[in-house]
Formats: C-alpha cells, sequence, structure tokens
C-alpha cells in the first residue's frame, strides 16, 4: 500500500501543490501537517506511520518535507526501514526499496542540509552588510533627533503645556515621548 505525506511550514502556506502531486501519482490516502520539519512531534507523520505496516511504502513529494536536516532524515529512514516500511520521493525520484535509492537519499539528505544551513549563513551575512552600509533592521525610530530636540524644546519653553499636548503635537505616544526623553 502506499501512503502520501505532505507538509508545509505554516498554516498561511498551501498543501495543494504536494497533494496534487501525490494523488497524480495514484496516492489515495495522503496524511498532512502545517507546521516546521524541524519540529519532531508531527501528529499527519505520526499518523500516516502508524497507518503503515511492514511492505508499505510512504510517498513524500520532497525530502525537504520529510525532514531538514540529514540527521532528521537519517532517523526518519532507520525507523521505516525498521518497520520495513520503503520510502519514495517524487520530486528527486528516489525509492529506498533500491540501492541506488538508498544512496540517493543520502545525498539529496546532505544537499537539503547544506541549504538550510547556507541560506542561515546568508541571511546573517545580508544584514552584516547592510549594517556595515549604514542601513539598520527593524522598525523606525518614532522620535528622530530633530523631533527629541522639539520635545525638550515645548517642554522647557512652554511648562504649563501638559505631556499630552506635547504628545498630541508631535503625534507620539506618552510612552514614546518619556522614553526618548
Amino acid at each position: 500500500m502506499f501512503v502520501g505525506y505532505a507538509r508545509v511550514s505554516t498554516e498561511e502556506q498551501k498543501l495543494e501543490l504536494q497533494r496534487d502531486a501525490l494523488a497524480n501519482a495514484g496516492i489515495d490516502r495522503i496524511f498532512h501537517d502545517k507546521m516546521s520539519g524541524r519540529r519532531k512531534d508531527r501528529p499527519g507523520l505520526k499518523a500516516a506511520l502508524a497507518s503503515m505496516q511492514r511492505g508499505d511504502t510512504l510517498v513524500i513529494w520532497k525530502l525537504s518535507r520529510l525532514g531538514r536536516s540529514l540527521k532528521e532524515l537519517i532517523d526518519t529512514l532507520q525507523l521505516l526501514q525498521e518497520k520495513g516500511i520503503s520510502l519514495k520521493s517524487l520530486n528527486e525520484s528516489i525509492d529506498t526499496n533500491t540501492a541506488t535509492g538508498k544512496l540517493l537519499f543520502n545525498v539529496m539528505g546532505a544537499v537539503a542540509q547544506f541549504e538550510a544551513e547556507s541560506g542561515a549563513e546568508n541571511t546573517c551575512a545580508g544584514l552584516a552588510s547592510a549594517r556595515a552600509r549604514g542601513r539598520m533592521g527593524g522598525r523606525p525610530r518614532a522620535m528622530d533627533a530633530q523631533t527629541v530636540a522639539k520635545a525638550r524644546l515645548l517642554f522647557s519653553t512652554e511648562p504649563k503645556r501638559s505631556a499630552r499636548e506635547i504628545c498630541r503635537e508631535l503625534n507620539v505616544s506618552k510612552a514614546t515621548l518619556y522614553r526618548h526623553l
């Protein structure tokens, strides 16, 4: 029996692409999760594995849907092998029923881990490069130096004005005003 498994990382992402690919491959029973692949407690994957018996095949759209690290992929493959279940990946044309499929699984798993790690490194490098050019990430400041100077001037020259009035004029909250002063 062939059992399908699909996963997306967030609730906003859609499963249709994976479901369609699995359905086109003749898979009727498809389990799914909407959560990060780094999480070990994936109820959809657990349910898929619980429904399977020795000789069955777990079919996935892509290796990255099964796990994000090489260790996790290998651990999952070992679990499948212990249960006598094979793995088939549609995108990478891997079938662990064959020796070539087992080799390809390990190679593709290493590539998937490399992609995940290099993506994180590239993000850090991009942020460092932006900082070096003077660009800062995050939310823009509510009060620039000129607005802070104006607030100080208003407090010192017009002591009868309330903080609320000054905040209204500067279009900032009291908390923001006091934080900058």
